[in-house]
């Protein structure tokens, strides 16, 4: 049990890593995120990294997370329902009925926006 604990942790660490460099006024996705961290198919465990995210010592903007379609379906675990909409458009990011406005345009990839380089 120690050691799944200890690879979830890093996986949340990585998260995290990864949430910091979003730009302001931009947004990412659940999904992306974890395809650049080559777990493709753990979208919702980046979803519970960044519900936890309040709980680190430098700050995790994980208001720029939203899901695929750009919704901010994360909303509620923000100190109130419309909270994480107001850290969104103190940034300029538009929203309307819960969804991101431009999306596609406003999306921040990391998987383009990280290259590694080999």
């Amino acid at each position: 049990m120690k050691q799944k604990k200890k690879e979830e942790d890093s996986f949340f660490t990585h998260v995290f890593e990864v949430a910091t460099l979003i730009p302001y006024g931009r947004v990412t996705s659940y999904g992306a995120i974890a395809k650049y961290l080559g777990t493709a198919r753990s979208s919702r465990m980046v979803g519970w990294a960044l519900n936890s995210a309040h709980s680190q010592k430098k700050r995790v903007p994980a208001h720029r997370v939203v899901n695929r379609n750009g919704m901010l379906t994360g909303k509620h675990h923000f100190g109130t329902p419309d909270l994480m909409k107001q850290l969104l458009e103190s940034e300029g990011v538009k929203v309307k009925k819960d969804q991101v406005v431009n999306f596609k345009k406003l999306f921040w990839d990391p998987e383009i926006e990280l290259k590694i380089e080999n």
